[in-house]
């Protein structure tokens, strides 16, 4: 029974007091000499202390320590949020540090350190800023810092992976202490959801050194090394009551998925992101361990760089494209913890998902034509790939073995997952990379296929595409968005130089008496953010 149902039951007052009560040890004796001086009858008494215990059972609990490793580790680990990079990144900069907004559940956009926001026209924004929040070194949050820590994406020299998005920002100005005015190029209804994502974290006015991690987020830094781990400590004067409920959070990178199922089920691990569908069965059937899924709009994407060669002939990306039996791989590579994608990068969840765009299947026949028109003929081409990019290895070795049927000389190369994505991806003429859900389908095709963005890792560029992209961002009118977005994923499907076969489910294991973890579709790890909302059951 929920605190909620509860208090429905016996009233806020004398519901907390029960609450309390047993969470400090209180006998049923004891409660029931609380609810008769509340003139609750004996029958009824007895029955809601039954279901207050059972409250009580599932109420967060504060302490304990937590260790947990993700999937990725560099020694370009980084605490500066405009560079997060990978899935370590983001998990420990959302310990460390808070946006104006936040995402629930659906991935609407929530109140965080903005209270509340508002606008007439989409292009004029105005935060109303959180009184009483504090960074880690005690400095009050003041609208200054918002306007460094927004603007300082828009800087080149700052190299952020957000200019991207910060473009669109034309200025932003505090009108007071605690409000904040931000005006867009262009109209943009998903503002709110874009500054809820990591590299739009508030960091103090004028930070250059952001190696102690200085944010107004759940936990505070203790110890950061590169490419090895982090741990952070619960900050007391956290803005949002209550939270975090543990104390202490180690995080590690851990690049062999084997090595983290194994650190887990010795019980060196509480937590581990990514573990392989092939280890589901193993987890599941330890006992005290359990796998928490998470479909989401993650995918493994194999580019095929558009301004070289072989990606530069038009037919050798269809022939490749037409390689992948996307049902196959989703049945016999993801073992199921996946859905067929279409060659385009948005989610069947997504309201802006072109369900009209027909299906693309393995044509052999239709790829052998292409292939030969492409004159490439017997020559090896090497395909990077790496467990660092979910499945590419095993989807690589399937498409070996298609190629060959059509006389193509696929070659895989095997990368290991420390260093790929700052040695490898988005360099290689055909190699795999690997996305991350985004929170709205603006996001996805801004950071990975607009024609300048710095992670459009095949290189596509595409004016016409651009265009609609800066159109369908500021329009309001629902039913046209959505029609626009349908004609950028013909687009991509047809002309990108990416092969998007499958979206996959984020598969996490863990303790089976950590709680609290529920889905935010953004990425695993309870969409990086499990820190501050898990708790250890008694």
């Amino acid at each position: 029974m929920s605190d909620d149902a509860l208090r429905d039951r016996l009233g806020p007052a004398d519901s907390g007091r029960v609450l309390d009560a047993l969470a400090r040890g209180a006998s049923r004796r004891d409660v029931l000499k609380l609810l008769a001086g509340a003139g609750m009858a004996l029958a009824g008494a007895s029955n809601l202390i039954t279901l207050a215990e059972a409250a009580v059972a599932v109420r967060p609990r504060q302490g304990g320590r937590l260790r947990v490793a993700s999937a990725t580790s560099s020694i370009a680990d980084t605490l500066d949020p405009a560079k997060l990079a990978n899935q370590t990144d983001y998990a420990r900069s959302r310990m460390l540090y808070s946006c104006l907004t936040g995402f629930d559940g659906h991935l609407a956009p929530q109140p965080a350190l903005a209270e509340r926001f508002e606008t007439a026209d989409a292009r004029h924004w105005r935060f109303h800023l959180r009184r009483g929040v504090t960074f880690h070194d005690g400095k009050p949050l003041h609208a200054d810092d918002v306007v460094f820590s927004l603007m300082r994406h828009k800087d080149p020299a700052t190299v952020s992976k957000a200019k991207i998005f910060a473009d669109q920002i034309e200025s932003v100005r505090a009108l007071s202490p605690s409000e904040v005015e931000v005006r867009l190029h262009q109209a943009n209804a998903d503002l709110p959801v874009t500054l809820a994502t990591f590299w739009f974290a508030i960091v103090p006015a004028g930070m250059r050194d952001f190696n102690r991690g200085i944010g107004t987020g759940p936990f505070r830094l203790k110890e950061f090394k590169r490419g090895l781990r982090s741990v952070v400590v619960r900050n007391p004067d956290y803005w949002r009551n209550g939270r975090p409920y543990v104390d202490e959070v180690e995080l590690s990178g851990l690049g062999d998925e084997g090595a983290r199922v194994n650190a887990l089920l010795s019980g060196d691990l509480d937590l581990v992101a990514a573990i392989d569908p092939r280890s589901v069965r193993r987890v599941e059937q330890s006992r005290g361990y359990r796998v928490f899924r998470q479909s989401s709009g993650q995918y493994s994407n194999l580019a095929m760089r558009q301004d070289i060669a072989p990606g530069r002939s038009a037919d050798f990306t269809a022939a490749m494209k037409l390689l992948f039996d996307r049902r196959r791989i989703v049945d016999s590579v993801a073992l199921g913890n996946a859905v067929v994608a279409n060659d385009q990068p948005i989610h069947p969840s997504n309201r802006f998902w072109f369900a009209g765009l027909p299906q693309r299947e393995q044509d052999l026949d239709k790829a052998r034509h292409h292939f030969r028109r492409s004159g490439i003929g017997n020559a090896p081409i090497p395909v990077v790939a790496s467990p660092a990019a979910t499945y590419s290895v095993e989807m690589t070795l399937a498409l070996q073995q298609s190629a060959r049927r059509i006389g193509m000389n696929l070659q895989l190369q095997r990368m290991p997952p420390d260093g790929y994505w700052s040695n490898h991806w988005g360099k290689s003429p055909v190699g795999w990379g690997n996305v991350n859900p985004r929170p709205n389908a603006d996001a996805v095709l801004t950071q990975f296929f607009k024609s300048d963005a710095s992670s459009n890792d095949a290189h596509w560029q595409d004016p016409k595409f651009d265009q609609l992209l800066l159109v369908a961002r500021s329009e309001i009118d629902e039913a046209r968005r959505k029609a626009l977005y349908a004609d950028m994923q013909v687009m991509i499907h047809e002309k990108g130089g990416v092969a998007i076969p499958l979206f996959i489910s984020s598969l996490d294991a863990h303790n089976v008496r950590l709680q609290g973890l529920a889905a935010i579709p953004v990425g695993g790890l309870m969409g990086y953010e499990f820190a501050e909302h898990v708790w250890w059951e008694a």
